[in-house]
């Protein structure tokens, strides 16, 4: 049986506003509007874009440029002739939308990464939500890094586990500090009855700069009761680029059975879209019940699981390394050429990395991203402005990417175009170089 409320004749009616090109806009609208608006006069209003196959690509995460690859569209149309699978999954993993196939990929990818178990997840984000949600009891501790990502984030806001405490990036002293905080302030804990997850990223894609995860493991192990620390690592950034045959951070540093639980993402280096979650048996199983991102949404398609099957299909065989090394040899590159530049203009508006990264990921912290993000766009290069909320206040930057697809002539030509940008900005500001300075630059030039 159904309840309906018939209309009252004298109730009021929502008052409707008429904007200047003839639309209407709803009070919520107007309130959503206000939000809008603020954004954008902080300059941190978000919009989709459309990317130029004209522009040189310095801002996605194709590190491999596999999305390009002749190879992996052969390797994915072979996969679909030979497999005979249909297109659409049929629904969720736990009605109709499981096969033999994605059991069989799930199995492989596991034992590729050195790991116990997996479990596939339509995207990266739904299996940090998901795990993060369900895994952690009441009583334990999560504590993470405080630059690790959203899906993290939001996946500890539906969590049981009410302490959530953040430590200072990639500092292993403030982890030890706060896992000393936890074990004073918990008898549970300090009994073995209750346990905390440690969550940290292999990459991080904002900054490019990898985790100190030998010496995090090592400090968990030591402060922790034993059996109650478990990390958790998120190598979303250093899949198909870091460790043997692109295997991550984790078996790149012999870690793979010190770590609770690790998370790949096909969407970045592998061209694809998904994740998967390693992890022991038992984990799987456990989140096959209690992960709601998984357990309540429609499975990926059978030609989403070709392409993953396709791409690791390539790291296996080892045609990636040659790629990743390439990638390497660019980050060394850009490196050198970011440092080699000395002219006040150019180092007082571009804060440059003052180490070179282990990830093909440069953050060039700049006065005004915005501003060169758009000059580097109109020269032909393709990088984005990344701004806070994104990134914390005061640390506003362009982020570079690099990929296999790139050439040492793009990279020098991109940081050309950033000297430039950046003297041209320094005759407005009052900034300038000596004549001896000038005369160098001109002749390394």
């Amino acid at each position: 049986m159904t309840c309906s409320v018939p209309p009252t004749p004298n109730s009021p009616r929502h008052s409707i506003e008429e904007m200047e090109d003839g639309t209407s806009q709803l009070p919520l609208e107007k309130s959503l509007q206000k939000l809008l608006d603020r954004r954008r006069a902080n300059s941190t209003l978000r919009s989709l874009t459309i990317n130029s196959s004209q522009q040189v690509d310095f801002s996605s995460n194709d590190f491999l440029s596999l999305s390009k690859s002749p190879a992996l569209r052969a390797a994915i149309l072979a996969e679909q002739a030979t497999s005979n699978l249909p297109l659409g999954s049929g629904g969720s993993r736990l009605l109709d939308g499981n096969s033999r196939y994605a059991e069989d990929l799930e199995q492989d990818i596991a034992a590729f990464h050195r790991a116990p178990a997996g479990l596939l997840f339509n995207s990266g984000f739904d299996a940090n939500a998901g795990f993060y949600a369900c895994v952690p009891q009441p009583g334990d501790f999560i504590v993470y890094d405080e630059f690790i990502h959203a899906s993290v984030h939001d996946g500890m806001r539906l969590s049981r586990a009410a302490n959530r405490i953040p430590f200072c990036h990639n500092s292993v002293e403030d982890l030890q500090r706060v896992l000393e905080d936890c074990v004073h302030s918990s008898q549970t804990l300090r009994e073995g009855r209750s346990h905390v997850l440690i969550a940290v990223e292999a990459v991080y894609s904002m900054d490019g700069d990898l985790a100190p995860l030998t010496a995090i493991v090592d400090i968990v192990e030591a402060v922790l009761p034993r059996g109650c620390g478990y990390v958790v690592v998120d190598e979303a950034h250093s899949t198909g680029v870091i460790g043997p045959n692109g295997r991550g951070l984790v078996c790149e540093l012999g870690l793979e059975k010190r770590i609770f639980a690790r998370l790949h993402t096909f969407g970045k280096a592998l061209a694809g879209n998904g994740a998967i979650m390693l992890c022991s048996p038992l984990i799987r199983h456990y989140l096959i019940n209690y992960a709601r991102p998984l357990i309540y949404t429609t499975f990926m398609s059978y030609p989403a699981l070709v392409a993953i099957r396709a791409s690791y299909t390539l790291l296996m065989n080892g045609h990636t390394n040659s790629l990743a090394a390439h990638v390497r040899l660019l980050v060394d590159n850009l490196f050198r050429e970011l440092r080699s530049v000395q002219l006040p203009a150019v180092t007082e508006l571009l804060q440059v990395p003052s180490e070179c990264p282990s990830s093909p990921i440069f953050s060039i912290q700049a006065a005004e991203p915005k501003s060169l993000a758009r000059y580097l766009q109109e020269k032909g290069f393709m990088v984005r402005a990344v701004v806070p909320p994104t990134v914390p206040e005061g640390t506003s930057r362009v982020r570079v990417c690099l990929h296999a697809g790139n050439t040492i002539p793009e990279t020098k030509a991109l940081v050309v175009h950033m000297k430039k940008w950046a003297t041209l900005q320094a005759r407005g500001r009052g900034i300038s170089c000596t004549m001896a300075e000038r005369e160098t630059e001109k002749a390394r030039l």
